[in-house]
This record gives C-alpha cells, sequence and structure tokens, in this order.
C-alpha cells in the first residue's frame, strides 16, 4: 500500500473517529490534519505547515465581512425587527386559510435575510410565532417544523456568510457578488414549497383563517418595517451597482442596523458591550474553523484528492445525471452530522472539480450545495437548527420528526429542480453580467 493511501486513510478515518468521539468538528479537522502531515513528515516540514496553512487560511479580505455581518445580525435581533417583519407579513398573508403559517414562512425568510443567520431567524421567528399558532389551533410540533425549515431560507438569499465561505473555498472560482444575486430564486423558490406544504396542511386540517385586514393596516405595517426591509436593497444594490464591495456592504449593515436600533429604541448604548462580546464569540468560532478546514484543504491538494476523486467519478460513472445524484446525496449524509461551515471548506474542494469538469457553473454548485447543507441543518442527529427550532418551542426534538417530513421532502424537491435546471440559480447572474 501506498503512502499517499495510507495518508488519505488516515486522515479520513481518524477524522471520523474524532467526530464519533465527540470532539468538536474544528478541533476533530485540526487533529487529523495534523496527524496525516506527520506521517508525511519527510515531504512536508510537520505543525509547522499546519500553524502557516491556518493562518493563510484567513488572511482573506473577503473574509472580514463575516464578523462585520455577525454583528449587524447580532443587532438586527437585538434591535426588534422581528416583530415588525411578523406583524407586517400577517397583514399580507394571515388571512388566507391557516393563514399564520405563512406568516412564520414569510417572516422567516425576511428576517433570516435580513441577518443572515438561520438560528437568529428560528430563535426570534419561533419565540413568538410559536405561541400565536398555539392560539389559533396549530399544534406546536407542526410550528415548529415551519419555523425549522424556513429559517434556512436566509442563508440562500443574501446576505448570507455561508456563500462568503463558499467563495473562499471555490479558490475564486465563484464571486460574492454573483453567488448573493444567484441565491434570490431558489431560496424564494423553497419558500414557495414550504408555503404550498403549509397550505395543503392547513386545509386538510382545517386550521383558522386569520382575520381580513385592511389596506390602511396593511400599509401601517409596511411603514413600520419598511427600514428593516430597505436594509436589503441597500446592501444587495450596492454590491451589484459596485458602490462597495461584499466586505464594505458588511460594515454598512453594521452601521445600518446600529442606527436602526437606536431610532428604535430597542438597543441601549450598555447593551452593546455584551451585544459585541457575543458577537465576537460567534465569529472566533466560525474563523476557527475556517482555519483548521483550509489547512485540511491544502493538505486535500497536496495528497491530489481532488484529482483523484474526479477521476474515479468520472471513469466509473459515465452518465453525469448519476454522478450530479451522488454528489447530493452525498451531501445530504454529510448535513445530518456535520455543520455548514466546515462542510463548504472540506468538500468544495473535493467536488467543485468533479461538477466543472462536466460543465456544471461553479456558482450553481455553489448554490445546490448549500441547499443541500440547509437540508441538512433541519435533519438529526447534528441538525442545529432542528435542535434550536424545538427549544424555542419547548418540545423535544422527537416529537418534530413527523410533522417535518412534508416541508423537507418539498426543499429535496426544489434541490432536485435546482440541480438539473441551472437557470433557477443563473439567470440573474447572466442578466446582471456577474
Amino acid at each position: 500500500m501506498s503512502i499517499e493511501l495510507i495518508s488519505i486513510l488516515l486522515l479520513f478515518i481518524s477524522f471520523f473517529a474524532l467526530l464519533a468521539y465527540g470532539l468538536p468538528v474544528a478541533y476533530s479537522i485540526g487533529f487529523s490534519t495534523t496527524l496525516t502531515i506527520l506521517l508525511n513528515i519527510a515531504a512536508v516540514p510537520g505543525i509547522t505547515t499546519v500553524a502557516q496553512r491556518m493562518t493563510t487560511g484567513i488572511d482573506s479580505f473577503a473574509l472580514l465581512a463575516i464578523p462585520f455581518f455577525v454583528l449587524a445580525g447580532e443587532l438586527m435581533n437585538r434591535g426588534g425587527i422581528a416583530n415588525r417583519l411578523i406583524n407586517f407579513a400577517k397583514s399580507m398573508v394571515g388571512s388566507l386559510p391557516g393563514g399564520l403559517a405563512y406568516v412564520n414562512i414569510l417572516a422567516a425568510m425576511l428576517f433570516g435575510a435580513i441577518s443572515g443567520s438561520a438560528v437568529a431567524a428560528a430563535s426570534a421567528i419561533g419565540s413568538v410565532m410559536t405561541d400565536r399558532m398555539e392560539d389559533e389551533g396549530f399544534p406546536r410540533p407542526f410550528s415548529a417544523a415551519i419555523n425549522i425549515t424556513s429559517s434556512t431560507t436566509g442563508l440562500l438569499i443574501p446576505p448570507s456568510n455561508v456563500l462568503i465561505v463558499y467563495a473562499l473555498a471555490s479558490g475564486g472560482a465563484a464571486s460574492v457578488a454573483a453567488l448573493f444575486i444567484a441565491g434570490y430564486l431558489p431560496g424564494l423558490l423553497v419558500g414557495f414549497a414550504l408555503m404550498i406544504v403549509a397550505a395543503v396542511l392547513s386545509r386538510k386540517q382545517n386550521f383558522k383563517r386569520g382575520e381580513q385586514v385592511k389596506v390602511s393596516q396593511l400599509w401601517s405595517d409596511f411603514r413600520k418595517a419598511f427600514f428593516s426591509l430597505l436594509m436589503l436593497v441597500i446592501i444587495v444594490g450596492g454590491i451589484i451597482k459596485g458602490v462597495f464591495t461584499a466586505t464594505e456592504a458588511a460594515a454598512v449593515a453594521v452601521l445600518y442596523a446600529l442606527i436602526l436600533g437606536f431610532s428604535y429604541k430597542t438597543i441601549t448604548a450598555k447593551e452593546l458591550p455584551n451585544i459585541l462580546l457575543n458577537s465576537a464569540k460567534t465569529t472566533a468560532i466560525v474563523m476557527f474553523l475556517i482555519s483548521t478546514s483550509m489547512a485540511m484543504s491544502w493538505l486535500f491538494s497536496f495528497e491530489s484528492i481532488p484529482q483523484l476523486m474526479t477521476g474515479f467519478l468520472l471513469d466509473t460513472v459515465s452518465n453525469p445525471i448519476a454522478i450530479f445524484l451522488i454528489i447530493n446525496f452525498t451531501l445530504l449524509v454529510v448535513g445530518t452530522f456535520m455543520d455548514m461551515t466546515p462542510a463548504v471548506l472540506i468538500f468544495t474542494p473535493i467536488f467543485l472539480p468533479v461538477v466543472t469538469a462536466l460543465g456544471m457553473d461553479p456558482v450553481h454548485f455553489g448554490i445546490i450545495m448549500v441547499l443541500n447543507l440547509c437540508i441538512g441543518l433541519c435533519t438529526p442527529p447534528v441538525g442545529t437548527i432542528l435542535f434550536v427550532g424545538a427549544g424555542v418551542a419547548k418540545i423535544s426534538v422527537t416529537k418534530v420528526i413527523k410533522p417535518l417530513l412534508p416541508f423537507l421532502a418539498a426543499m429535496i424537491l426544489v434541490l432536485i429542480l435546482i440541480t438539473f435546471f441551472e437557470g433557477i440559480s443563473m439567470w440573474l447572474p447572466n442578466l446582471l453580467d456577474l
């Protein structure tokens, strides 16, 4: 057995063994990478290489956007944005049969897109909507299932930190601006699919219809939510028009969220240190994940793992459709036990050469990968949003699984459509020449 094959086996076996033992993902990545490099000590200068690759991996101007967007999301979460968006969504769709189900989905989409965080959306919207829906006759597990799945749409609809991470992992093959624009239609399509499922289940179970809202009330709720919604226009519009880069847009988002919080009088100067501390903790976790994952990505290149994977799939599977299905299935499985950021950083350099060899655009593949992993966030055993949503609803995870299945099926159906109809992702970027 060659040293290259032994190295690859050691890397993956040690990584999954450490994960199974319960070690955090970042540490599992770092330890398995270090062990494999030590095996190749004759060709690689050991521990020094790991440290260098971790440092250079996060030495990127584009990554500065992440701490800013994290801080902007924290400010939005504390700034009373959720209630304004919920009231606006209720005025728009609350009068439909099972209206509060649509309100939950629409509000989660809006808040997730503005905050850029699925966890923030699940927490903020779920904490308000679950009790409201229960008062209207909706079972708590059903409400939690809607909240869990709809919260992930904000990871596709920009601004999205995970799309920035993918742009980094792609080695510049996909720009942040193109990814941001490409995420709009898929994100909206996922939300629409969830609404269809909610409509069918609401009619079947005869859930209550909300009261008809007058135009004056709709206008009032829109005015209250207007400046929150305007953030999306400013950030994405500024990037498209070339007014600022994605990183500069993140800084603008922080300033805008801060002004909005003080204007609404929902954030005080005394709260700022705690908000900054929470944002710093989240950023530190993300950056450590990125740094260790970039070291592993370098090791992939050193061991020629992407090339081996490309050659293996292209030589053994002749049908491109079958290859895309295999990759999708692999990512769906990966999403069930691995968090999104390390999964993107680890599997992008492995699968991107395969799909580009088959003619798929790197931007299109980025949307496919993120949607795959969004589904993973909603599934056990590691699904972060699954546990957050169940916790916010104050019910056990096991009670959520059954009502969650129809919504997951809808998300998988959209994933298949996006995979084989590239125009869903690429129409807007091509239209804007990004």
